[in-house]
């Protein structure tokens, strides 16, 4: 079990990661889809999506502790090279 502070510092991180997914995936859906579908959005920042990576709260927390180490860039290629690719696949899948 993790100690009350650390819990604390990864929902905090967590907090500041979830706001850079939102970022990424609206950004990503405008760019691939010409236009806005929150549904498509819901899907990629869920936590049944997340947890296919693993604990959700640490998955935005790992994006939130990259943001703020390396800045938003960094984070978005994270992203972009770990969860979109799993996302992508299986909206693949939805769509059959």
């Amino acid at each position: 079990m993790k100690p009350a502070d650390a819990v604390s510092q990864e929902r905090e991180e967590a907090w500041i990661g979830d706001a850079v997914l939102e970022l990424y995936v609206r950004s990503l859906i405008l760019r691939q889809e010409g236009n806005v579908d929150a549904e498509m959005k819901t899907r990629f920042t869920c936590n049944q999506f997340l947890s296919c990576h693993g604990n959700p709260t640490a998955v935005e927390a790992d994006i939130g502790v990259i943001y703020q180490r390396e800045g938003l860039e960094a984070a978005f290629t994270w992203i972009r090279e770990t969860l979109e690719p799993l996302f992508m696949k299986q909206e693949a899948k939805r769509k059959r």
